[in-house]
């Protein structure tokens, strides 16, 4: 695609999503960091670590999640929002079965901005991937594209939408990592929930600092990527999985 097209699908795309966002929605702000003059530092890789192990039979990671971000289910699997879900494996030979919570993976590499038509998935800086909704066009590729069913459309009018968290009919949403929490200094909702009222099996952080406990725990204990093989480096990692 040529620059040209790309920049008219954007135009094209902002001027018809516009209608169907809540006003005053910081869209722009994504992309950066904290402020307008602090951009988003490729010197950071936000990720998350999930113990498996800890990972208990609950779900205050996905209340969380709800809460903070304001997404509801509509009660109808094919548009149910996929920010986060706790997914259940069982091993076929012995019958262990395990869940963990699966969410976009903050890949390195992500398809779903590489099929994007008019640039509004977009991975920012720092690692984390986005969507912007002035641009989305609701051609839904990216939830194609996505190997983790991570990405919903929404079908319906969107209500109770939370100030930091832009939604809109007729777009694409997936898991932010919280942005707006992360570029306040704080963790994602899920993580801080499940450290104080599940099973403490998340770690977030800087997965280039070196003083980091999710940078430690990598460098010192086993860890997996779901769809490895599909070589895209995610943010999200899992252990005992």
């Amino acid at each position: 695609m040529t620059p040209e097209r790309r920049r008219f699908l954007g135009w094209s795309a902002a001027a018809a999503a516009g209608a169907a966002l809540a006003p005053g929605l910081r869209l722009v702000e994504l992309a950066l960091a904290r402020s307008p003059e602090e951009a988003a530092s490729a010197l950071q890789r936000w990720g998350l670590l999930v113990d498996i192990a800890r990972c208990a039979d609950c779900d205050v990671c996905v209340t969380a999640c709800r809460e903070e971000n304001g997404w509801t289910g509509s009660g109808r699997p094919a548009t149910d929002a996929q920010w986060i879900r706790k997914v259940s494996l069982r091993d076929r030979g012995t019958g262990h079965a395990q869940t963990l919570p699966l969410m976009c993976q903050h890949c390195e590499h992500p398809p779903c901005v590489d099929v994007c038509p008019t640039g509004a998935s977009f991975r920012r800086a720092d690692g984390i991937v986005l969507v912007d909704k002035h641009t989305c066009i609701g051609c839904r590729y990216c939830v194609l594209a996505c190997p983790f069913g991570a990405r919903s459309f929404i079908h319906e009018p969107v209500v109770g939408q939370k100030p930091d968290v832009p939604r809109g009919k007729g777009t694409v949403e997936s898991c932010t990592l919280c942005v707006h929490r992360v570029d306040r200094g704080q963790t994602p909702a899920c993580a801080e929930a499940c450290n104080r009222d599940g099973g403490a099996a998340m770690a977030f952080g800087d997965l280039n600092d070196a003083s980091a406990e999710i940078h430690r725990r990598l460098k010192s204990e086993p860890s997996s990527q779901i769809r490895a093989d599909l070589a895209l480096n995610t943010g999200v990692r899992y252990q005992g999985l």
